[in-house]
């Protein structure tokens, strides 16, 4: 399953890269490029997923990036997609709402 991640761009050159997962709140991460942020989001991706997995609780699919582009909290943000493989939770996933 593709997550989008919303990567905010440093203000000054001795900040990182900012993560956000929408679709997973509370799930973020940092880097200081943006490969390695976006590399470093897929770890975050999944220690959040085994969380959730350990709670007994479902995992949330992801929505598609322009479900998440037009929110105001998001403006100025770069989007990728992560390839996140959920075939090692027993949990169902469910649709996000």
């Amino acid at each position: 399953m593709y997550y989008s991640i919303a990567i905010e761009p440093p203000s000054t050159p001795s900040e990182c890269f900012g993560v956000i997962v929408p679709d997973l709140p509370g799930c973020f991460s940092a880097g200081d490029s943006i490969d390695d942020a976006i590399k470093s989001s897929c770890e975050a991706i999944y220690l959040h997923l085994d969380g959730i997995s350990d709670d007994g609780e479902e995992i949330p699919l992801a929505k598609i990036v322009s479900d998440h582009a037009n929110n105001p909290d998001f403006q100025g943000m770069i989007w990728a997609l992560v390839d996140i493989d959920l075939s090692k939770y027993d949990v169902k996933a469910i649709k996000s709402t």
